[in-house]
């Protein structure tokens, strides 16, 4: 057994997939993906961010983070 993190010893330097998700527990809220995404906020960003929560849905924010 390693003492290195698992994103480090499962493939000597490549991060698996499973590991870089958000992996939150609750929805995110509008706030979270106007931050997620760099953007101010604004009430125009955050009217922005509930359309496109309500239309992808948590998928929203994980396409928004590297």
């Amino acid at each position: 057994m390693s003492d290195e993190p698992e994103s480090v010893s499962a493939g000597r330097g490549v991060t698996p997939d499973s590991l870089l998700h958000t992996g939150g527990s609750e929805n995110p809220s509008a706030e979270d993906l106007v931050l997620a995404s760099g953007r101010d906020l604004t009430p125009k960003n955050l009217q922005w961010a509930e359309r496109r929560l309500a239309r992808e849905g948590r998928a929203a924010v994980d396409k928004a983070l590297p």
